[in-house]
């Protein structure tokens, strides 16, 4: 694991001195921390793995904050069919939300009422500004063509445009951004945050100076302490090269039968998208070895990701000595009877690749309290994602990597679940970007 950390520090470090990384180290344009007293209503658009959300979020200051939201679920096909119509519905369902939570009775905007939206599209993109995003690569099973390489805020207002609605789309962050300004608005003792979902990622707060790739910004000319928040794209690390992660033959199965080959080496070890492919791939490798379900028709567990990264958790929490839910489990979604030997099999195997999953993601937590110098002083790190919230034992797991790989000082980095990063966090990043603009427009008056 130590050695795995001084590779990925020196990654993180190389992402941020040069362009075109594996990890690209992305600076967001988000200038320092919340102050905690910003206020107002915003409106925030997060476009996940899973699901599509928007938000109304009230921002009352010392820390405090009101959400309404509506989700909307994304179909496999929503997410392989053109961009164009990805963001048609996006727009769709935002004049939608309006209609139903904003302005009169009749849906309509008050008028001169113009309303912010912070754009959480958790992907990564390069970015020239923070209104401005270009898409590198689609993470998480996304495959949409004509959005790769593309401004994704330009897409969007093409489709907002649609709509005459009084919305300016302000910024474009990643959740991992978000997650990180939600909860120091809360906590301000939050130094990084991570998401551990269906793909993971982490942000930090870097020194401009330390950012060699963006001198010609001039940004320090207005602020020579001025800090900017990196969205780091870490599920990249060790792409292509696989030097420094050890990689078993299922993980390279993963790998190559993705839609992405090569691409997100650290994302398909411990991301939800791929934990129950793991498993899987696993239980048929038996199968085909004689060694489990003879006899059965083993069709069903034979479809790739049938298995659920969810049944993991399920399995590891079954608290019955005849381990019924496992049972449950391999009846009603597969068809397939199971004997007690094999289910504990199960179980212990669930544990293995959930905890090896932990493991690997207090690595790159440790790589950058490392690089940043945190490990003395500690800091809180605010984590998010159905892995890190519903998967059992995951967040003690990663404490006990810290420990492992720091010693006892380990024990100085907390993690505690994030805020609401892809609706809160955007929406206080949208208050921030426009009073900073609004105070811009006031120097150059």
């Amino acid at each position: 694991m130590r050695i795995i950390v001084a590779a990925f520090e020196e990654t993180l470090e190389l992402g941020l001195q040069k362009p075109g990384q594996v990890v690209p180290m992305i600076p967001t344009f988000v200038f320092g921390w919340p102050t905690g007293q910003e206020s107002g209503d915003y409106l925030a658009l997060d476009l996940g793995g899973t699901n599509l959300r928007v938000c109304l979020v009230t921002l009352s200051g010392e820390g405090k904050f009101e959400l309404t939201q509506t989700k909307y679920r994304l179909t496999e096909e929503q997410k392989q069919e053109d961009g164009s119509k990805l963001f048609d519905f996006c727009a769709d369902c935002v004049a939608g939300f309006i209609r139903a939570h904003i302005g009169d009775k009749d849906g309509s905007i008050k008028e001169g009422q113009e309303l912010a939206l912070g754009f959480t599209f958790s992907y990564p993109c390069t970015q020239d500004r923070i209104d401005q995003g270009t898409l590198i690569r689609w993470t998480k099973g996304f495959g949409a063509p004509n959005v790769e390489g593309r401004d994704v805020a330009e897409l969007f207002r093409n489709a907002m445009a649609k709509h005459h609605l009084p919305v300016t789309l302000t910024a474009i962050i990643n959740d991992t951004t978000g997650a990180l300004i939600a909860s120091h608005y809360v906590n301000p003792r939050t130094k990084i945050g991570v998401i551990f979902g269906t793909g993971c990622n982490a942000a930090y707060m870097e020194k401009v100076e330390k950012i060699e790739k963006i001198n010609h910004l001039n940004l320090l000319d207005e602020d020579p302490e001025a800090e900017i928040a990196i969205n780091c794209e870490w599920g990249a690390f060790d792409s292509f090269v696989h030097q420094h992660l050890p990689r078993t033959k299922y993980d390279q199965i993963v790998d190559e039968s993705s839609n992405k080959p090569g691409e997100q080496a650290f994302e398909k070890l411990i991301a939800g998208r791929y934990l129950g492919e793991i498993m899987r791939l696993v239980i048929c490798d038996l199968i085909d070895e004689g060694v489990l379900f003879l006899g059965q028709n083993t069709y069903k567990i034979e479809i790739p990701y049938s298995f659920d990264t969810a049944f993991l958790s399920l399995m590891e929490s079954d608290p019955t000595d005849e381990l019924l839910t496992i049972i449950g489990l391999f009846t009603f979604f597969f068809g397939l009877e199971t004997t007690l030997a094999e289910r504990q099999f199960f179980r212990a195997l669930s544990r293995l690749i959930g905890r090896r999953a932990a493991r690997l993601s207090a690595c790159g937590i440790a790589a950058i309290v490392s690089k940043k110098g945190y490990l003395d002083e500690g800091c809180a790190v605010a984590a998010d994602g159905s892995l890190y919230s519903k998967y059992p034992g995951f967040a003690d797991r990663v404490h006990e990597g810290l420990v492992d790989i720091f010693g006892v000082k380990g024990k100085n980095i907390v993690t505690h679940h994030a805020e609401d990063g892809s609706g809160v966090g955007s929406a206080i990043i949208a208050a921030m970007t426009k009073k900073r603009r609004d105070e811009q427009k006031f120097m150059k008056c």
